[in-house]
């Protein structure tokens, strides 16, 4: 009988769309209608008396008996957690104490007794052996609740001795179960096992450099009677307490890596939690080949999500190491203190990998050359015929959508470019001339190609100039294959990529550029040429200008010595004279000019310049108007 399976599918059931009192009726209405079928209900109308304890003979006649102390268990501890949930959704409330603590308490005591009472049930019955898995799961059960309950009553001691038996007994039967069953064993470990363990340990001040496994070899209760069977079926779940081991997916133990090694320096890794996050990288890395080797014709998304399997324990790494730098920094340790030193170390390394899987997955979403070519891709399309069905066509794809793909391409060269400039941040790196010089050597590559695809884009939009200075801009960004700044020597597999660049890529990226350049200098000049060879053709239809008249041109087909000038000349008017002079002239007097008697209508003689202030003082306005 699969006891693990049984409460956790309900849990996880119940839970996903309800919360700890929704799981705890649900619990009561199931309890109610088992004890119907198996006879132990109180009639309807009758005074509650007490039940019978069940037995070995009810279990023997009649299994269900399990599952009715199995939901028992469930309810008391669903229960006392619906009860912690309430206080914790308080955010009023400090700590709980007085009657709710006691309330709990007694929940979960109930729930361990029960469990208890079922782990001495299915000993004491004849026809399941007692070194059987049915057996070891109750009793990992019951330790899981009985260290509940001593996490709840403050015991910590207690609480480790508990869970450690209980990593044991899940541990053995997670590597001997099937496929669909191991998850399940796991899950409880890694949710809920391993993080009270780590949590207890706290809680007694024990170093946190301390793995779980040494944890637990260290409260571990050798005199206990499961523990030995499950010691003998398989001698290595402990790893001998050596704390440098870890468990894989499979479940076997595996060497964690004690030290990390950066730019031909060395340091030790002190923490559990960044060894456990780096060999947890490594076999994401290893699952990452054989997967690109097993499935050779993946597309280019697919290949592309199979790094999300590196990235993630990649960025765990980084977390813990963060954590770790944060702790002895709240500790008050130095900066340069040796522990520090290496934390800061371990952090370039984690970051400077991390970095390299993300441009590793944005240059497999590029495409074919790091997106260097400009391909097509064939667009299926459904077309209905008469009495036929549907057929697929592959259609051409359109100058639109090209220019779409290249839009998302230049995105993950912003993208890329983005986090090679995180990298020189990082403690160590710009004191680091020769890494220095490598990280400008990859950005100037991938700026190329920025140019690039904005070139194509341009290309396909009919714009020869532009292309033709994209390309050129691209030629010269790139770096120069032979400088020795780009890596000869790639970390990276044939079949995985990341930030490295190696100088056969560039070679290949420059003859593809200057091709390029060369084509689009020809069609710039058939360009030049042809819109010349029009203005000449419609110059020629409305008549050319004169030569005189056009000095400041030059003429690239020769000049026309039958047309210099036009002869006999045209009647043209000829601005002369402006017309200010003119309006001036009553106003200013010009050297040389003597003033002039005028005489008037009676015979009185008036000098000219009375006359003239006569009509001074009429005139109104300009020209004369506004009288």
């Amino acid at each position: 009988m699969d006891i693990t399976k049984f409460f956790v599918s309900r849990r996880n059931d119940a839970l996903l769309l309800g919360d700890y009192g929704s799981y705890r009726k649900q619990l009561s209405r199931q309890l109610l209608t088992l004890r119907r079928r198996l006879g132990r209900s109180t009639p309807k109308g009758r005074k509650y008396a007490s039940k019978e304890p069940i037995t070995a003979e009810d279990v023997a006649r009649q299994p269900e008996f399990i599952h009715l102390l199995l939901l028992t268990c469930e309810r008391a501890w669903a229960h006392a957690l619906y009860m912690k949930s309430m206080h914790s959704a308080d955010s009023s409330a400090k700590d709980i104490t007085g009657s709710t603590r006691k309330h709990i308490i007694s929940r979960l005591h109930r729930a361990e007794q029960t469990a208890s009472h079922l782990v001495e049930i299915l000993k004491s019955n004849e026809e399941i052996p007692s070194h059987s898995r049915t057996v070891w799961e109750a009793r990992a059960y019951f330790c899981m609740l009985y260290g509940g309950l001593q996490f709840e009553s403050r015991r910590w001691e207690g609480c480790l001795e508990a869970y450690s038996e209980a990593h044991v007994l899940y541990t053995v039967l997670g590597k001997s179960s099937v496929a669909n069953l191991t998850d399940v064993f796991f899950e409880l470990l890694s949710t809920t096992v391993d993080p009270s363990i780590r949590y207890a340990a706290y809680q007694l001040r024990l170093p946190r450099t301390l793995s779980i496994t040494k944890i637990v070899v260290r409260f571990l209760k050798a005199d206990s009677e499961f523990v030995r069977e499950a010691l003998a079926e398989d001698q290595s779940v402990l790893g001998e307490g050596n704390p440098s081991t870890k468990r894989g997916a499979d479940g076997e133990l595996k060497a964690l890596p004690k030290t990390i090694s950066w730019r031909e320096r060395t340091v030790n890794l002190e923490d559990a939690n960044i060894a456990q996050a780096l060999a947890a990288v490594s076999d994401a890395e290893q699952k990452l080949i054989s997967t690109y080797t097993s499935n050779i014709d993946m597309t280019q998304k697919e290949r592309a999500a199979a790094y999300d399997e590196v990235l993630i324990p990649s960025q765990d790494a980084v977390d813990a190491t963060k954590t770790a730098i944060d702790e002895l920094t709240a500790d008050g340790v130095a900066q340069d203190d040796q522990r520090m030193q290496a934390l800061q170390l371990t952090r370039t390394a984690v970051n400077y990998a991390l970095v390299g899987w993300r441009i590793g997955r944005h240059r497999v979403l590029c495409g074919r050359d790091d997106g260097a070519q400009l391909e097509s891709e064939p667009v299926k399309k459904q077309r209905n015929a008469t009495g036929n069905p549907r057929e697929e066509l592959s259609v051409k794809e359109s100058n639109g959508k090209k220019v779409s793909r290249l839009r998302e391409r230049v995105a993950l060269y912003d993208t890329i470019l983005q986090s090679l400039d995180s990298v020189k941040v990082l403690p160590g790196v710009a004191a680091d001339q020769a890494l220095l010089d490598e990280l400008n050597a990859q950005r100037s590559y991938f700026a190329s190609l920025r140019c690039l695809s904005i070139a194509h884009s341009h290309s396909l939009l009919n714009n020869p100039k532009n292309a033709l200075a994209l390309f050129a801009r691209a030629s010269s960004l790139l770096p120069n294959p032979s400088s020795g700044h780009l890596s000869a020597n790639p970390t990276s597999t044939i079949k995985l990529v990341n930030q490295q660049v190696t100088p056969s890529q560039a070679s290949r990226l420059h003859v593809l550029l200057e091709g390029f350049v060369a084509r689009y200098r020809a069609l710039v000049e058939i360009q030049n040429l042809t819109t010349e060879a029009t203005k000449a053709e419609k110059s020629k239809l409305t008549g050319s200008i004169p030569m005189i008249e056009r000095l400041d041109e030059y003429p690239r087909n020769g000049a026309d010595l039958s047309n210099l000038v036009i002869y006999p000349p045209r009647l043209r008017p000829v601005p002369v004279k402006p017309i200010f002079l003119d309006v001036a002239w009553t106003y200013i007097d010009y050297p040389g000019r003597n003033p002039e008697e005028n005489i008037g209508p009676n015979g009185v003689v008036s000098s000219a310049e009375e006359s003239v202030q006569e009509k001074k003082e009429g005139r109104k306005g300009w020209f004369g108007f506004g009288r």
